[in-house]
């Protein structure tokens, strides 16, 4: 019975006349989409904590949960978000600690937290794999299986560079309360480093850039704070707009769109990420403000908008969830596109919320 409930779910569900690779490209070009893309992705304490019940809703609404595959997660121990004690030394010898299951960690132990270790230092091998942030590497076969995949299933082909590639990783090796002494004080090393790092991620670029038929690559560095910047913009037009520019401008020169994805405050330096080469900003909202990302980026680049993770969706009500949703596709859309909505669940959002924010995307998604 519950079976027959779903195909009859599935059989009323409106789908696209484009495919959603197709309608993901406009979307980022300004080329008149179908539908605004919109998805969900939930962290796994969230599906160890839901199981069944998100399962079932993740299957009714394949346009939010791209690629779901009922059965595909794996759970463990009892349904609620579990404690981990878990450490790893990563491919650039920092140490990770890991206190909560299927979150991301934080690096604890830092490799050139004193600068003599400079010159014996060594970045991975680029032609070993794609570093995983705080993980190992992932193989270049496995990378281009992935690719494969996606180009086959009609899916947008995006490569995805290490998250934390450039400033994270600067503090992962430095220490933070280092690396902003660095800014101030610009030891010869620091600029050696910064050369270090933008001819790593050079090089992974160019093996991404192999692979025929790629349509994005996607960059992660969280620049913000949550009322701010860590550093001043004519801090980042030193020491990381320059290794910004070199390597986006590579990926374009190539044809492939730059996605860039930040969290926290970073108004301050938008325009230099655009001016850099970002075709696709994924930019928190209530942390910059709706009306803010309007006046900068409205109709200049593709906004990938990431939805309150902090109040609306954890602490909010349905119908709060709902009315965010409507005022900001009403604020930052264009029929011509060049907007889109991703959310990251995490605990402890409620499943009336989930399940309110899939129907505000599915209402407010198509475009006339």
């Amino acid at each position: 019975m519950k079976g027959q409930v779903e195909d009859e779910m599935l059989k009323n569900y409106k789908l696209p006349s484009l495919s959603y690779r197709e309608n993901f490209l406009r979307a980022v070009e300004f080329r008149n989409p179908e539908f605004i893309p919109c998805r969900i992705y939930v962290s796994w304490p969230v599906w160890n904590i839901y199981r069944d019940e998100l399962e079932e809703l993740a299957s009714n609404h394949p346009l939010i949960f791209r690629g779901f595959k009922p059965g595909s997660i794996t759970y463990k121990g009892e349904p609620r978000v579990l404690r981990s004690g878990k450490t790893l030394i990563d491919p650039f010898g920092c140490v990770w600690a890991f206190p909560i299951e299927g979150l991301q960690g934080q690096v604890v132990k830092h490799p050139l937290e004193d600068w003599s270790r400079l010159k014996e230092f060594k970045l991975p091998d680029p032609e070993k794999g794609v570093p995983v942030e705080g993980g190992g590497l992932t193989p270049w076969s496995r990378v281009y299986e992935e690719l494969e995949r996606a180009k086959d299933a009609g899916e947008p082909v995006i490569g995805s560079m290490p998250h934390g590639f450039f400033f994270q990783r600067l503090y992962y090796l430095r220490g933070f309360t280092n690396l902003m002494r660095d800014f101030i004080r610009k030891p010869a090393q620091i600029y050696e480093l910064v050369d270090m790092l933008t001819e790593y991620n050079l090089a992974l670029v160019e093996r991404f850039l192999r692979f025929k038929g790629l349509d994005i690559l996607s960059f992660g560095d969280d620049l913000g704070l949550q009322d701010r910047m860590p550093i001043s913009p004519l801090a980042f037009r030193e020491f990381i707009y320059p290794g910004y520019r070199r390597i986006f401008q590579r990926v374009r020169a190539a044809g492939v769109h730059v996605y860039l994805h930040s969290d926290g405050h970073v108004m301050e330096v938008v325009e230099q990420l655009m001016e850099a080469g970002v075709d696709i900003l994924n930019i928190q909202d209530l942390v910059n403000g709706v009306e803010s990302i309007a006046d900068v980026c409205k109709g200049r680049v593709c906004i990938d908008l990431d939805i309150d993770r902090q109040r609306i969706m954890p602490f909010g009500t349905p119908n709060e969830v709902r009315g965010h949703i409507e005022r900001v596709v009403k604020t930052l859309s264009l029929r011509k596109g060049g907007l889109m909505l991703i959310a990251g669940i995490y605990p402890p959002t409620p499943f009336e919320n989930i399940k309110a924010l899939v129907e505000a995307m599915e209402n407010n998604m198509w475009l006339r």
